[in-house]
């Protein structure tokens, strides 16, 4: 396990459970590569089970920095649709994904990384000067009420409201304060205290533990799949309009020239 060919992910499994790294390039961008290899490591470990739990981190500096947006603002419609759906669907899987999930959260971590964390059970970032949070509005993106309703979950509706709307990026110690990150520690304290975490969970009885995580989430899993349709149609008419263009071509741009 896995018996999977990943080529954005690096695996190890430790005892009964597994240890996820996102291995791509330096600022482990999200493509539609990482997403189907997500998408189906996510179902062999949910199929699995000798594997009772994840951890997903990333490398140092940088747990992910979310869409690649280089490789997305380059695809055509049909590579666009293929992209988002495939990212929404994977976050869909990811917040009912009913086993034990820690985010060791690596390094900076905006929009994608951001959805990836707030899908976890329980967050641990590594101190440092990173960036947390959800900046897809600045970028031209519209953020469907799901990902509202993910974030809302873990810091309030107020807050997720304001900082949707603003873009807001938080440094770790605002996260921890707010609640998006849970505990803040050293890089090297990263994962044992992810561990740590997992085997708190996985004391406890799987069939108890998973039923009562999916009784808590009911109405957040409602909400997803309510809107699971439709809900980026808006962000795919959008992604396309000029002036979202020409405002993702100067990020991008920007991007390539800092390397």
């Amino acid at each position: 396990m896995p018996t999977l060919a990943l080529t954005t992910l690096q695996t190890e499994v430790k005892n009964n459970y597994i240890i996820v790294t996102l291995d791509r390039g330096k600022a482990n961008p999200i493509n539609l590569t990482m997403i189907n290899d997500l998408r189906a490591l996510l179902k062999e470990v949910k199929d699995n089970p000798e594997i009772r739990g994840l951890i997903l981190t990333g490398k140092q500096h940088f747990f992910t920095a979310g869409i690649d947006l280089i490789e997305a603002y380059g695809l055509d419609e049909q590579g666009s649709s293929d992209l988002w759906k495939g990212f929404h669907n994977l976050t869909h899987e990811l917040i009912t994904f009913p086993k034990p999930f820690v985010a060791a959260i690596s390094g900076h971590s905006p929009a994608g990384g951001c959805v990836f964390s707030i899908a976890a059970d329980y967050r641990i970032m590594a101190s440092g000067k990173y960036r947390i949070g959800l900046n897809e509005i600045p970028v031209g993106i519209i953020v469907p009420q799901t990902i509202y309703a993910a974030y809302a979950f873990w810091i309030g509706e107020r807050l997720a409201y304001q900082y949707l709307l603003e873009g807001k990026l938080l440094s770790v110690e605002h996260a921890h304060q707010v609640g998006l990150v849970d505990e803040v520690c050293t890089y090297e304290e990263l994962l044992p205290k992810a561990e740590a975490q997992m085997q708190q969970y996985l004391q406890f009885d799987d069939h108890t533990w998973q039923s009562s995580k999916q009784n808590f989430r009911r109405n957040l899993h409602a909400i997803f799949e309510a809107n699971h349709a439709d809900s980026l149609d808006p962000l795919l008419e959008q992604w396309w309009k000029p002036a979202t263009r020409k405002r993702l071509a100067g990020i991008v741009a920007m991007l390539k020239k800092e390397g």
